[in-house]
Parts: C-alpha cells; structure tokens; sequence
C-alpha cells in the first residue's frame, strides 16, 4: 500500500492499544480524530510532546476531536506504562497544570513489527532504531467525521517537535471549511474573518450565500475574487 497523504482513506484496520484491541473505524466513529506517531518511548523531543497532547486533549475534546498515538514499542512490555508515568509528570513543563493532574487518557497504538507506519505514511527514511529498523517519524493525520478520508497530515522528521496551537488551529480551519464555502487566509486565527473559497463565485451568488456582507480586496487584475467574510 502506497503512503497515505491528504484525500486518501484510512484503512479499517484491528490494532492492538494501551486501551486493547479496537477497530479504527469503530474508534473514529462519527467524529474527527487526530492519528500521530512518535519515534520512541523514553525520548525526549517524544516525551513533551505526549505531555502536551495530554495536557491539550481537553481543547481537542471541545471541537469534537479524539486522539490515537501509534507507538512501535511492543504493548505486553512495561515500557509504556513505566514511560507514561515520565509523560504524565512532565505535563506542568508544557505550561498547563491541572489542579488535580493530567492523565495520558488516549490510547497508543502498538506496531512492534513497523507495518502500520508503513501503510499509514508514519515512517522517518532516516532515522533507524539500534537494530538498523525504521521507525516512525513525527507524523500526525485529521481524520474526518466520514470515518476514513485524511483531512489533513503533516510530517516531521524525528528531530523536530510539532506544534499543538497550530493544529488547534488547523483543527478550527477543518471545522470552519466544512461547515461554510469559505478557505481561511495566510495566519488566519479563530475569529478572523475567512475568504469565499469559489473564486469563480459571482458576486450575486455571494450575496446569497453570505447575505451578512463580505468587503471585496482591490486588486491590480480587477479580479474580483479576493473576497472576505465572517462567518
């Protein structure tokens, strides 16, 4: 199976998580789910980041969005539970405390034979563990409410942490896009205004479908398609 990017389907598989054996359409359910790898257990740059998806899973869980880790650690060791335990401490160094602490509540997928990364476009071409064996990268995938289809996927390399405001933002931009014919512009934020996405949308069907106005950006071309909203 070729790597999985934007637009294609998740495959139906049965995996083996820290909360047992799951299905992942069953898992995914009628919501939006965020897939992502790590590269290791007891690894720094992989510690603050579980940390920090820990401490932003309720943010994510407000938009309606799950979170899935996927690990290559075999399950039946202790290595998760012992590494968990590093991640759940660490979470205060993230800059989100909790008053009564912070638990790592979604599961992690187990790949200790590396198929998975490979059907799911989550392996790091180079990066090997101490065996010589690939290992994932840090690859995160939105998956949609249609239960299968990416929506979204970014991939770093194992040296480089992700950044959760930028896909709680992304998150945002998804949801605002599915909901409206709009596209949201270059550092767009939550509760900026978003532009018509159709740039061959007249601007009497604008006025329709956007019957609260939107302001119209003048251009050399005299194109009128940079059109701005808030929806």
């Amino acid at each position: 199976m070729p790597g999985l990017t934007i637009g294609d389907t998740i495959p139906d598989l049965e995996v083996e998580t820290t909360h047992g054996k799951m299905r992942l359409y069953d898992y995914i359910g009628d919501g939006w789910v965020i897939l992502f790898s790590h590269p290791g257990d007891f690894s720094p740059v992989c510690t603050t980041e579980l940390a920090a998806m820990a401490a932003y899973s309720d943010k994510f869980a407000e938009r309606g969005v799950k979170l899935l880790g996927l690990s290559c650690d075999d399950m039946n060791s202790n290595s998760h539970k012992e590494w968990i335990k590093d991640i759940e401490a660490y979470i205060c160094g993230v800059g989100v405390c909790m008053q009564n602490g912070q638990k790592v509540k979604y599961p992690i997928i187990a790949d200790p034979n590396r198929e998975l990364i490979k059907k799911l476009n989550m392996v790091d071409p180079d990066e090997k563990d101490s065996q010589g064996n690939p290992v994932p990268s840090r690859a995160l995938h939105v998956i949609g409410p249609d239960k299968k289809v990416i929506k979204l996927s970014f991939l770093y390399p194992a040296s480089t942490g992700r950044n959760l405001d930028e896909v709680l933002r992304v998150v945002d931009s998804l949801h605002k896009a599915s909901k409206h014919k709009v596209a949201t512009p270059v550092n767009w934020k939550p509760g900026e205004p978003v532009v018509i996405s159709s740039p061959n949308m007249s601007n009497e069907e604008a006025k329709q479908m956007f019957p609260q106005g939107y302001d119209s950006t003048d251009l050399p071309s005299k194109k009128d398609y940079l059109r701005f909203t808030n929806v």
